[in-house]
């Protein structure tokens, strides 16, 4: 080594440089450090980006070239386990097997040709993302917000419905998340009885930014092992994708590249686009991807999240206006939208009730300032209908989740997409008119509103 400048190392080498994306071992005492080959700055020295702390490391210690990428452990060995970024335990399990098969986190991804062509769609149960944005088997769905309006409770809710009628493996990626984080998803994982056939992959927020860039790598590399060698379908989760990007942009800085548009790295769309496009599926199994996704600042003209957007089928926005309002999950039905919501994939009855109920909430918003500076009262009579039609329809699309039951008190709900697409029908003809909007909220199908207007009706005539 000629120097060490925090997570980045300079080498040189005495024979042919390295490949990029090369595994490089400096080994002070026992103490491996491993690293990745970024760039060669002449015939002779070349640059990496160390995945573990380097404190302790100093010039001319004598590093060692694998030949190779990085290899993590993938295959049986793996599942019920929560490992770093190399595919060490970070649990309090056994090591791995000493023979355990090892895969490296750089693949291509597959051609064109060998993508599975039929669509088959998954049924959440959570009735606005599957009435408005539906999600397909083999697909790639992101959740965008910002801090603290839900993205992280939606996708553990996506977790617990489909563990538990999912035939297949799970892969958690946690990239940049929080240690307490990583507990309570091994924790909850163990509870729903599912941790058997699930991976966990954290890159805390504490380690180097090379560890949190290459976590989604790993844990998708475990996912096509999953996808090619046993023939499983495999559900990806990764929260949080922006955090992947952020590590990319301090890495792109520590290596000294001129930054792109608002400072991020100028490699932003190809990095993303390496990701995203190994995600796929293939004629014996479907690699199908939930990514919660930070919007800095709620602006989504970010070029993060416009980057990671491109590559979605089914974009899910999370409003904060709706959160404060109480409006739970805080989907914006305006701004969620998915390439599947047509009718020749979810059948012309559903595509018409999620266009009608689009265009009543479109309605009702573009009526709001008129009633904060009027009144409703002011309105015409069909104007005032559609407008309750409208607050009612929004408070139907709300449910508890099994993941909050906890803290709000109310049990979960899971409702069937017919059940839903029949609730919307019923409110757009007019049949809950006369019902009070608290009937509709925080419910599953329509019966259990009707049956909660029914009580209501009772106590106020007793």
């Amino acid at each position: 080594m000629t120097a060490v400048r925090g997570p980045v190392i300079e080498l040189r080498s005495d024979g042919d440089l390295p490949a990029i994306h090369d595994a490089v071992v400096v080994d002070p005492g026992g103490a491996a450090v491993v690293c990745e080959v970024q760039s060669h700055l002449d015939d002779r020295h070349f640059r990496a980006i160390a995945l573990r702390p380097t404190q302790g490391l100093s010039r001319l210690m004598r590093a060692r070239l694998t030949g190779a990428p990085i290899s993590v452990p993938v295959g049986q060995p793996v599942l019920g386990r929560l490992l770093d970024v190399l595919g060490q335990p970070g649990d309090d399990g056994p090591p791995l097997p000493p023979g355990v098969t090892r895969r490296a986190i750089h693949q291509p991804a597959p051609p064109l040709s060998g993508h599975r062509a039929e669509i088959r769609l998954f049924s959440t149960g959570i009735k606005v993302l599957d009435l408005l944005a539906p999600l397909a088997q083999g697909g790639k769905a992101a959740m965008f917000g910002g801090a603290g309006v839900g993205k992280t409770v939606l996708v553990t809710e996506l977790i617990h419905a489909m563990v538990t009628g999912y035939d297949g493996v799970s892969v958690f990626a946690g990239v940049g998340e929080r240690s307490r984080e990583g507990h309570e998803m091994l924790h909850d994982m163990r509870n729903y009885g599912v941790l058997d056939r699930t991976v966990l992959v954290y890159g805390q927020m504490n380690e180097p930014p090379g560890a949190r860039w290459r976590v989604p790598l790993t844990a998708l590399t475990m996912a096509e092992h999953v996808r090619d060698a046993e023939g499983r379908d495999v559900l990806l989760l990764m929260d949080n994708v922006f955090r992947f990007v952020q590590a990319g942009a301090e890495v792109s800085g520590l290596l000294g590249r001129m930054p792109s548009r608002v400072g991020y790295q100028p490699t932003l769309a190809t990095e993303v686009a390496d990701l995203q496009e190994r995600i796929a599926s293939s004629e014996r199994a479907a690699v199908t991807a939930i990514e919660a996704v930070y919007v800095p600042a709620d602006d989504f003209t970010d070029p993060a999240v416009a980057a990671i957007s491109t590559h979605m089928d089914s974009t899910v926005v999370l409003s904060r206006d709706l959160a404060a309002e109480g409006i739970y999950p805080a989907i914006d039905p305006l701004r969620t939208n998915s390439a599947l919501l047509d009718a020749s994939v979810v059948g012309e009855d559903h595509a018409r009730a999620a266009a009608e109920v689009r265009e009543l909430i479109e309605h009702y918003n573009e009526m709001r300032d008129v009633i904060a500076l009027l009144g409703v009262e002011e309105l015409s009579r069909d104007e005032q209908l559609l407008v309750g039609r409208a607050r009612r329809l929004r408070r139907f699309l709300t449910q508890p989740f099994f993941v909050a039951a906890a803290f709000t008190g109310m049990e979960g709900r899971g409702v069937a997409i017919a059940d839903t697409i029949a609730g919307c029908r019923a409110i757009l003809a007019g049949e809950c008119d006369d019902w009070d909007e608290s009937s509709l909220y925080m419910i599953g199908t329509l019966d259990e509103a009707r049956a909660r207007e029914d009580a209501r009706r009772a106590k106020a005539a007793a």
